[in-house]
């Protein structure tokens, strides 16, 4: 008999057996485990460098305010956005489905106020926040509807002229359009990904769906231009030889791509479509 999985917090959290790709958050407590396990993984420091690029471009040094983050899951398996998201914001506020990575995150970012929230239904009253940043929470749901539910629910918490800043995986990129072809049970044999991924939106419907909810689109483009599975294969590598220099140059070497987001191919390149929306009055 094999040990059961324990998650981030130290609780048996195995994930079903008969479908590895859920959306509980018992699944997310044995994803965060895994992770958790080995922080600091160098693909994971491209990523959120990349992400730390769009808060630096388009919130600034200070904003005042609240800031929600709508997942903790870079704050479990890296550095995360934590710490970028204090500098400009006068409180940081984040959710997460899985308690147990609310747990560890509570511990490592004491600044940071973390809940257990489902985005799809936030414990926080209208208007409450000055800013949301979702970076690749959204496309983990089985059904756009869950999408759009999830941004209404970013839209009510935002006070009017807020602004939402969120990352989707990007469908018009070849090898996520095919990736998201592929069957959940083959993508889980292969280990293409390491969790679950699900619906998501184009620019388009990006767009539309935002328009419609009450949100003013102030930019829409396309972020990661590195081929991600070259980074994530290289990290790999990074990671056993454990030399910090080799590190920090194999991340500067990677950031050097999304230079690709000034042409006019920026969404055939880009892993995620970025948008950068403000709510109406």
């Amino acid at each position: 008999m094999t040990e059961p999985t324990r998650d981030v917090a130290g609780r048996d959290s195995r994930a079903s057996e008969t479908d590895s790709f859920e959306t509980s958050p018992e699944y997310w407590d044995s994803v965060g485990a895994a992770w958790h396990a080995r922080p600091q993984r160098a693909w994971r420091v491209v990523s959120d460098r990349v992400n730390v690029r769009l808060i630096d471009r388009w919130f600034g040094t200070r904003v005042e305010g609240k800031v929600l983050k709508t997942d903790l899951f870079d704050e479990v398996v890296g550095g995360g956005l934590a710490d970028r998201l204090a500098a400009s914001f006068d409180q940081v506020v984040g959710i997460d489905i899985s308690p147990a990575v609310v747990e560890v995150v509570r511990q490592r970012h004491p600044h940071l106020q973390a809940e257990v929230a489902d985005v799809r239904e936030l414990p926080f009253a209208d208007g409450s926040f000055s800013a949301v940043v979702s970076n690749s929470t959204l496309d983990h749901f089985d059904r756009t509807d869950d999408i759009e539910r999830a941004l209404g629910e970013l839209h009510r918490v935002l006070a009017p002229g807020g602004r939402l800043l969120v990352t989707f995986d990007n469908p018009g990129n070849p090898i996520v359009g095919l990736r998201n072809t592929l069957p959940r049970k083959v993508l889980a044999a292969s280990r293409m990904v390491p969790y679950a991924v699900g619906a998501t939106l184009d620019r388009s419907g990006l767009d539309r769906t935002l328009d419609r909810l009450g949100f003013d689109i102030v930019a829409l483009s396309a972020c990661w231009h590195s081929p991600r599975f070259l980074v994530v294969l290289g990290g790999h590598g990074i990671d056993r030889l454990g030399w910090p220099w080799l590190r920090r140059a194999y991340t500067r070497a990677w950031s050097w791509f999304e230079v690709l987001e000034r042409l006019p191919t920026r969404f055939l390149t880009g892993h995620f479509v970025v948008a950068l929306a403000e709510k109406r009055p």
